[in-house]
């Protein structure tokens, strides 16, 4: 990165100054002008340089603060007020601005590497922290740096939530521990005129071999699951066929029909097997339409492969 961007981003109060004065330039000018002007009326040069200096000393009265800057002006080392935004006045060589507060929202990255869980997991943890000043007079009055102290205020914070939260909690209720985060670093910070608005959480990474065994875990608690699911299909339909034998078991023709499909469905298929238990013959009387139905087959067959088997029909 630029290293005048991270300068800006990490310190806005040590941003460039202030932008081009048009109105200094143009004190300078007039001021030059006339000395000029009362030089050749006389035909000294001194007036030439009483203006030119008094220039140099006027043009440092004016000065210009941007919409989202505001100016803390210190006269002979005493806090005297903010200036800004738009175009202000102060006295040359006896007022000075110390700094510039950048009023918008600011973003700050952080982390926390290394860090223990409650239970003892290390993790590398980055956050966004989005911030601003709305006390002008306390950021630059109450802290020396509002910036750096901002940002270590988040990174030491975060440690301490993490330091008493599972890795559970951390992977899952990122929502919660965010708001917390929030609300512990305004605590922290309101002193120096400091607001966070948020804190969003980007990353959590945790060791490869824990990454592993958790994937197994999930793996086991998946496959249980499953098994589980399929003994309760089991179940219902061994219900199903308890009910079905209750409704066979006083109706002959609902079973002899129901053979029946068990037969069709079974040799609809050429060159099909199909095997009966001997007790499920004898109940259903199924020889005889296994009998038929094997006739049928052996005759199809035969049909397939030549006349012979046609001829013996």
């Amino acid at each position: 990165m630029d290293p005048i961007a991270l300068t800006r981003q990490l310190y806005p109060s040590a941003a460039p100054s202030a932008p081009t004065n048009v109105v200094a330039v143009a004190l300078l000018l007039g001021c030059l002008v006339a000395g000029a002007a009362a030089a050749r009326a006389s035909g000294s040069l001194v007036p030439l340089v009483v203006m030119t200096i008094l220039g140099f000393v006027v043009m440092q009265a004016p000065r210009v603060a941007r919409q989202w800057e505001r100016a803390v002006v210190l006269r002979l080392g005493r806090f005297v007020g903010l200036r800004g935004p738009g175009l202000f006045w102060i006295v040359p060589f006896i007022d000075n601005i110390s700094s510039r507060i950048d009023q918008r929202t600011i973003t700050t990255s952080f982390a926390a590497e290394q860090t223990l869980t409650s239970d003892t997991v290390p993790v590398n943890v980055d956050a966004v922290l989005f911030w601003l000043v709305h006390d002008v007079e306390k950021a630059a009055l109450e802290v020396q740096d509002y910036a750096q102290a901002v940002s270590w205020a988040a990174q030491t914070a975060l440690r301490d939530i993490i330091g008493r939260t599972t890795l559970t909690d951390l992977l899952r209720g990122r929502e919660r521990i965010e708001a917390e985060l929030q609300l512990l670093i305004d605590q922290r910070s309101n002193p120096w005129g400091v607001t966070v608005s948020s804190v969003e959480m980007r990353d959590v990474v945790i060791p490869g071999a824990l990454q592993d065994a958790m994937s197994r875990e999930a793996q086991a608690a998946r496959e249980k699951q499953a098994r589980i699911i399929l003994g309760e299909a089991e179940k219902e339909i061994a219900h199903s066929f308890q009910e079905a034998a209750k409704m066979y078991q006083n109706n002959p023709t609902a079973l002899h029909l129901r053979a029946m499909n068990m037969l069709y469905e079974g040799l609809k298929e050429k060159g099909a097997m199909m095997i009966v238990p001997s007790s499920a013959v004898e109940s259903m009387g199924m020889g005889g339409l296994l009998g038929s139905a094997a006739l049928r087959q052996q005759s199809l067959s035969s049909g397939e492969t030549g006349g012979p088997g046609k001829a013996g029909v």
